[in-house]
C-alpha cells in the first residue's frame, strides 16, 4: 500500500529507555533496568545515500549477499511501469551496488510495495507492485525470479486487477513458493511449484478484506492474516478481521478470530486510533504460532498451539507513546526479532527487540530491548518538516552471528537527500 499518512499529533516527549523483561504465560510480567548483556546495542548505523527506498524489505541470501528492496517517492516515482529497486551488498551492509532487475519490457515493473524471500535451493524472489497515485489503485502484481544470486531475472505477472495490492511472498520447505495479496475482492492466493518457473492461481484465501501478513513454518504450515482494510485502503469490512491457516499446502483454510479484538482506522489518521496496516506472524519450530500487535502504548504478543483456535497472550512492551506498525520474524531456536513505531508526541521514534524463549513448547519469554532510535524520514512537499514512517513496518532479519539487522528508508527532501539506513544491533 501506498502510506495515506499525512502526520502526527505530536503532544509529548518521548522517555529514551532500554529493557528487559521476563514474561510468563498467563501474562504475568516482571522489568528490570537492563544492564550489560540484556540491552540491544546500537553496533552500526550507515546511511546510503542514491534514490528513495519507501517501505523497504531485507534478506541475506546464504552466499553472504545482502539485498534491499524499496519503492520511490510517491511524489515523483509515479510511473508503475518502471523497473522496481533493489540494492546489493557483498561486504555485510557497508557498501550497496544497484542491481539491474531487467527493463519494462521484462516485465520488470512496479512503483509501490515490495517483498523479497529466499528458498532453500538459493533461487531469490522479488515481489512488486504497480500503483497508479492519480486514482489512488493499485495496477498489478509482478514477481521476479533469479537462480543466480541477482545477477538474471525472469518475470512473471500473477495479476494486473484494478485494486491490486500488498503482495507477501514466502516459501515452502517443500519448494512450493506462495503468493498472497488482495484487490478489494478478497485474499488472493498464487503458486509455484518449480522455482518460480510457472505460477497458478489457486482458491482465494478468503472472499473478502486485506493481506496484513503471511508466514510459512518449517513444517509447511501456512498463515495469513487477513484485515479489514484492502485495495489500498479503498475498501473497509470492519467485520472481516481473521487469521486462516492452512496445513496442506494452501488447498484448504481454516480461520479464526486473532487473539485481540482491535480497532481499525481505515484513513490512517485518526489520531484516537492505531494505525494497523501489516499485523505480522510468524511460526515457532514446531506448530506454535506467534501474533504481533499494538493496544496502544502497549506492545502484545499472542501465541497458539492449535494453529490458531485459543491463544496466550503478554505485554512484551510499554511505551510511553503509542506504538503503532508492528513487524517481527522468526529465527529458530525460539527467537523472534521484532520492531515498532513510537509516536510520542513530540517526536516519532522506533524499537527493536529480541524475543526469546528457552524451548519453542515453554511459554516463558524474555525481550531484549534497544532503545529508542529515529529514522531519517520527513514527509514530502511540506513547509514545516513533519515526521513519517514512510511506510507501514520496520524490516529486521537475524544476521549469522545473531545480531540483527534492519533498514528503513531516507526521505529527506529539505536536504535532498534519499534513500535508506542499514543498521545492526547486537548484545
Amino acid at each position: 500500500m501506498n502510506s495515506i499518512l499525512t502526520g502526527f499529533g505530536l503532544m509529548r516527549k518521548v522517555r529514551r529507555r532500554g529493557f528487559s523483561v521476563v514474561i510468563m504465560a498467563l501474562g504475568f510480567l516482571h522489568a528490570h533496568s537492563a544492564a550489560g548483556d540484556d540491552t540491544l546495542r546500537l553496533i552500526t548505523r550507515s546511511d546510503h545515500l542514491d534514490t528513495l527506498a519507501r517501505e523497504p524489505m531485507l534478506v541475506r541470501h546464504d552466499s553472504g549477499a545482502l539485498f534491499v528492496a524499496g519503492y520511490p517517492s510517491q511524489v515523483t516515482g509515479t510511473d508503475w511501469t518502471a523497473p522496481p529497486l533493489l540494492w546489493r551488498s557483498d561486504d555485510d551492509g557497508a557498501s550497496w551496488n544497484r542491481v539491474d532487475v531487467g527493463s519494462s519490457a521484462d516485465g520488470a515493473q512496479g512503483n509501490s510495495d515490495v517483498d523479497l524471500t529466499i528458498g532453500a535451493d538459493g533461487t531469490l524472489y522479488f515481489l512488486s507492485m504497480g500503483f497508479n497515485r492519480s486514482t489512488r489503485a493499485g495496477t498489478h502484481i509482478a514477481v521476479g525470479v533469479s537462480d543466480d544470486v541477482g545477477k538474471t531475472w525472469q518475470w512473471h505477472m500473477l495479476s494486473a486487477t484494478r485494486f491490486d495490492d500488498r503482495p507477501w511472498i514466502s516459501v515452502a520447505p517443500n519448494g512450493t513458493v506462495h503468493v498472497i495479496w488482495n484487490d478489494g475482492g478478497g485474499v488472493r492466493h498464487s503458486i509455484s511449484p518449480d522455482s518460480g518457473k510457472s505460477w497458478a492461481e489457486q482458491k482465494s484465501v478468503h472472499s473478502a478484506g486485506g493481506s496484513s501478513h503471511l508466514a510459512i513454518g518449517p513444517r509447511g504450515n501456512i498463515a495469513v492474516r487477513i484485515s479489514p482494510i484492502s485495495a489500498s485502503a479503498n475498501k473497509y469490512e470492519a467485520e472481516v478481521d481473521l487469521i486462516a491457516v492452512s496445513r496442506d499446502n494452501g488447498q484448504s483454510w481454516t480461520k479464526h478470530p486473532p487473539p485481540a479484538s482491535l480497532s481499525w482506522d481505515p484513513t490512517l489518521s485518526d489520531p484516537q486510533k492505531v494505525s494497523r496496516w501489516v499485523e505480522p506472524l510468524a511460526w515457532g519450530e514446531e506448530h506454535r504460532l506467534w501474533h504481533l500487535w499494538s493496544e496502544g502504548q502497549v506492545v502484545k504478543l499472542g501465541w497458539s498451539d492449535d494453529y490458531g483456535e485459543s491463544w496466550q497472550a503478554a505485554d512484551v512492551a510499554h511505551e510511553d507513546g503509542v506504538a503503532f506498525f508492528p513487524y517481527m520474524v522468526a529465527g529458530g531456536a525460539g527467537r523472534l526479532a521484532v520492531t515498532w513505531f513510537v509516536n510520542g508526541g513530540e517526536k516519532l521514534s522506533a524499537r527493536v527487540a529480541l524475543i526469546e524463549t528457552a524451548t519453542a513448547g515453554e511459554s516463558e519469554l524474555t525481550v531484549s530491548s534497544s532503545d529508542l532510535f529515529t529514522i531519517s524520514a520527513w514527509l514530502e512537499n511540506t513547509e514545516t518538516p513533519m515526521q513519517t514512517p514512510a511506510g507501514e513496518y520496520i524490516p529486521v532479519i537475524f544476521l549469522p552471528d545473531g545480531k540483527l539487522a534492519l533498514v528503513s528508508p531516507i526521505q529527506d527532501a529539505a536536504r535532498d537527500r534519499w534513500g535508506f539506513t542499514w543498521w545492526v544491533f547486537g548484545r
